[in-house]
Order: structure tokens, then sequence, then C-alpha cells
């Protein structure tokens, strides 16, 4: 038996944190009188972040004075009051350890369900000035749960709390909180977890994605339950050195470089659709450093990768004008997730411009092993003169019994022949798919400008597409994630203000930024932030994995140490620091 001791309220409100403004709903307080509890909140409540909070499953969040008297205790503090930890429902009893998915309570006149733990985030952190919370949270087994309303109805503080069904499986709010968020994930318990009905859809999709993983067998790293699949660990840390031994104009604006070890041994088959990271230019940290999708066959004795002359384009512009023959650069191993997955379905190539090149390598795979899939090969470019591999794209696709080719010219030239060159004017978009009756059953890889890939992608989800058929590889930075923060204008990467530090170099290899860390950081994430590198994260304490990214090279160290390790192979920037020069995917 339980009791309600505190409802606890609040709307939405912008704070200032850290130089940012964030719209959040954690300030809660307790309110008086009996108050209804609806479907998706209580009266006079509401959530800053939709997205990561509220909702059906999520409708009433819970937390009990027994964790208040444990934190007063833990951290030192007495200045807590109900509704500090963002709670609606402060409650004696339903403890974390005792509570299971799946039960149901009787509270005043309404109905409830419990659905999952609290998914702590950085702003539960800053409502009790304690940047760490999210994290020890977890650790501690004390992270509170939502309640479901089944039935709406009134509640009010002082309400009796009456258990009136037990949830299948009888796996608590603890157990589940560290079945997903701590390390090991037993097989038998995440298919005990998805057998319980109440469970909410976010947490049964990391749970599928946990024991997906498992099953593949081999060494397993990581939490898929937490971040999207990164694909394997890198065949090598940090970088090898390769030799020039092609060069090869592709069209008027691309080049190819073949490039082979330079000791003679071979590299690791990468997978269709992956990229590596090049230093080019010196052997020294701060040279040139970029990410290039591989574009050719894999194979063990060499990488192709292919570079686009963009305007002002350092980088580009060193491999047009500058590299030769027997010139040395040093490569990363393969690396990404981007790539074709097996099976029966169709394959669906869809690239712009530059973003020819993963999905080319994808076209290979596919020739090499005389694919019988049905492959849907469809590119945008502006004319003729910008169309690198037309040759080599028609060889690949005679080789596939159930081939079909599509390519638009956006501006051609007047000696470009409709029908022989090129099959229309204009954009690749999702009603020329209409018009070619792309089957929707496919798998589809996009890869291209980010106009192209964010119109497609909503496209193909407005069709109906699953989302785990629509696959997308991104050039240069990726979008940022950073929940609850007021938007303002992006500004291009920077090196931070202030004098130079003399630290480890970090290099952000998509940005092309180098910058010495300073003391003045205590993560690679500040760090990043201060350079305004899009970044991607949530809780900010080694919890959720929203900010995993590829640690391309070097050695880091954490502080606090995360709940659960990243891939091999990557690092968690909110809670890294650098122990010799790094170069991250970023």
């Amino acid at each position: 038996m339980g009791r309600l001791l505190s409802v606890n309220v609040g709307l939405p409100r912008d704070i200032a944190w850290q130089g940012k403004t964030v719209h959040t709903g954690i300030w809660k307080a307790p309110v008086k009188g009996r108050r209804m509890a609806r479907r998706l909140n209580i009266d006079g409540d509401g959530q800053g972040d939709l997205a990561g909070h509220g909702g059906e499953h999520r409708a009433v969040l819970v937390y009990q004075s027994d964790s208040y008297h444990y934190w007063q205790g833990e951290l030192g503090r007495s200045d807590f009051a109900y509704g500090q930890f963002g709670e609606n429902f402060t409650v004696d009893g339903l403890s974390d350890a005792d509570v299971c998915i799946g039960d149901r309570y009787r509270i005043g006149a309404a109905l409830f369900e419990v659905t999952q733990p609290r998914v702590t985030c950085y702003r539960a952190g800053i409502r009790i000035n304690e940047p760490e919370l999210a994290a020890l949270l977890v650790k501690h087994g004390r992270p509170g749960f939502y309640f479901r309303v089944v039935e709406e109805g009134e509640v009010e503080a002082g309400d009796e709390i009456r258990q009136v069904a037990s949830g299948p499986e009888r796996m608590s709010v603890r157990e589940i909180d560290a079945l997903l968020y701590m390390p090991g994930h037993p097989r038998d318990q995440l298919a005990r977890a998805l057998r319980i009905p109440a469970l909410s859809p976010g947490w049964r999709h990391s749970f599928e994605a946990l024991l997906a993983q498992e099953r593949k067998g081999g060494v397993v790293t990581g939490n898929a339950g937490l971040t999207s699949e990164s694909g394997p660990p890198p065949a090598w840390p940090g970088f090898r050195p390769f030799r020039v031994s092609r060069k090869v104009r592709e069209s008027g604006n691309v080049t190819s470089l073949v490039l082979e070890p330079t000791d003679g041994q071979p590299v690791a088959v990468a997978l269709p659709g992956q990229f590596v990271v090049l230093r080019l230019g010196s052997a020294s940290a701060a040279a040139l450093m970029r990410s290039y999708s591989l574009s050719g066959q894999p194979n063990a004795a060499s990488y192709r990768v292919s570079v686009k002359r963009e305007p002002h384009g350092a980088a580009s512009a060193y491999v047009d004008e500058e590299m030769q023959l027997g010139d040395v650069v040093q490569a990363s191993a393969a690396r990404g997730s981007f790539t074709l997955r097996p099976g029966h379905t169709p394959v669906v190539l869809l690239s712009a411009g530059i973003g020819v090149t993963p999905v080319l390598a994808m076209l290979h795979a596919l020739a090499t092993e005389r694919s019988v899939r049905e492959v849907w090969w469809l590119h945008g470019t502006r004319n003729g003169r910008e169309h690198p591999f037309v040759g080599e794209a028609r060889e690949l696709l005679e080789a596939l019994p159930h081939r079909h080719s599509y390519i638009c010219y956006s501006a051609p030239d007047p000696e470009d022949r409709p029908n022989a060159d090129f099959d229309a004017t204009g954009h690749l978009d999702v009603q020329a798919l209409q018009t070619l009756n792309v089957p929707r059953n496919g798998d589809f890889y996009i890869c291209g400008p980010s106009g192209f890939m964010s119109d497609m992608t909503a496209g193909l989800a407005a069709l109906g597409i699953a989302p785990d058929h629509i696959h997308t590889e991104l050039f240069g930075a990726g979008p940022s994630i950073t929940p609850g923060i007021a938007a303002s204008p992006r500004k291009p990467p920077h090196l931070p203000t202030g004098p130079a530090a003399s630290g480890p170099m970090i290099s952000f290899a998509r940005t092309g930024l180098n910058v010495r860390w300073g003391s003045s950081f205590k993560t690679l994430l500040e760090l990043a932030e201060a350079c305004d590198v899009p970044v991607r994260w949530s809780c900010r304490a080694g919890v959720c994995h929203t900010c995993e990214t590829g640690l391309v090279a070097g050695t880091v160290g954490y502080r606090p140490d995360p709940v659960d390790a990243p891939t091999q192979g990557n690092v968690l920037i909110c809670c890294a620091h650098p122990e010799s020069d790094v170069v991250i995917d970023l």
C-alpha cells in the first residue's frame, strides 16, 4: 500500500543555462485540491520537449519520498521540495525495486499502468544543480517511472495508492532500467521484457535492437539499444600510410585516387558504402583532414576515393592540383553504418552529385556477386560534364539481370543527348519514383546534398516506406541534436575565442577544423560547442549515448565514467577528454 504525498504540475518555461536558452517543463510545484489526470498529463502540467517526454505512455512521472531521503544523504543536501526531480506524483512507497512494468494502481478516481522507467536528460540536473544527475539516477538504481492513464479521473495529495493488477514477467522498474543502460544485456532478460504488453514502444524498440545485436554473433560492443547501428569496429585504430597508385579524372570536377598500403599488407575489405578519413598534405596532426566514401569495388588490396573539386575547398584543391602519383597519405580504416544490407528485397540506390560515391560501391558489390535482386540506379546531376562514372555504372548494371536506370540532368548542355546520356530534365525527386513505379518494399539508400536527402527521406516516409528501409549518408557535419535548446542562427565552425591553448590537437574530421585542447574545457563536447561544430547530445553525463561519435585516432579518458561503454572505435564526447591528439568524426 502506498500514498500520494504531492501532486506537482508546471508549464514549460524558458531558462538561461550556459549562455543558451532552454525550453523545459522540469519545474514542477505542488498544488492543492483535486486535479484531473488525463490521457496525456495532469491538468495544469506540460512538457517542453515532446520528443523526449510526454505522450500517452509517459503521461505521469512518479518519484518516491524514499529516494528524496536517499539523495539528501548522498548529495549532502537539505533543500529539496516535492516536484524538484520533475515528478508529477511524489509518493510514499512504490520503490523502483518493487514496482514492475505492467503493474496497475488505483489512485483517487483514476487508474494507472506502469510503462517504463524515467528517461533522464540534462534538464533534471539543471533543476537540482547537479550536472551528473542523469547518470547518478541510473547508477544508483533510482530512476522513477512513468504511468499511462488507463482511466481518467481526479486525484489529490493524501489519496491511497492501491495495486489492482500485477504486470506479467514481474520485471521491476530497476531491472528494466539496468537492462537498457547498464553493461550486460542478457538475451533471456531482453526476451522477458519484450513479453510485457505494457512496455512503452520506445523501450520495446531499444530491447529489440539489443536482442538483434546479440543474435548477430561475434564480438558485440556498444549498446545498440541507445544508438543507431555504427557498423563493425574499424580494422585498426588511427592511420596507416597509403601510396597514391592511380589518379583518374572521372568528370570535369571529380577525381578518383586509388590508394595502396605502403607496407604491402592487405587492408580489411570494407563494407560497400563505408568511408575513410584521410590526412592530406602533411604527417602533422594539423594537416587537412577529410572524410571520403569509398567508391570502388571493396577489396583487400586498395581503397578508392573520389573527390569533387569544391569552390574554395582546400582539400579538394590539393587533391586536384598538387597530389601526384607516389605521394603518401594517411588513411583510417573503413568505418560507418551506411552499408548494403543482405537480403532479397529490391535495392534502390538514390544519389545526387558526389553523393554517388557510396552507392557506386554498393553497385560494385551487387554486380560482383551477380545479384538477382531487383536493382534501381537513380542519379541526378547538372549535366554530362559533371556526371562521373557514366561508363562504369553502365557496365556494372549490365551484370545485373533485374536492373533499372534513371538519370536526371537539371541543366543539360546542348550536346547532352536525351534518352541516351540522360532520361529526364529536372531534379530527381519522389514524384519521379512514383512515375517509375519504384517498388515500395525495397531498401532505399540515399546520398547527396542535405536538401536532397531530407526531401527524399520525407517523401519516402509519406509514401509509407518503413523507416528501417530508408538508409542515408550525409557528407560533411551531421545535423545537431540539442533537445530543448532554443533555435539560433547557425554559425560556421571556428576556433574558440580566447588565447590559443597548447594541449593535444583535436581534429574534427567532417568539419575540417583542428583545435588545441585547453584546460577551460571539461569535455570534448564543450570544446565542439565552443567551436560551433554541430553536435548531438541529451544527458551530458555518459548515459544516453546520443553523443556517441567515431573516434578515428587517439585516446581519451572519461570523467565521469560512462554507464555503458560505447562501441569499439567510438567515443562518448559528453564526458570524454583527450589523453593524446585525437581525430573524431564530427
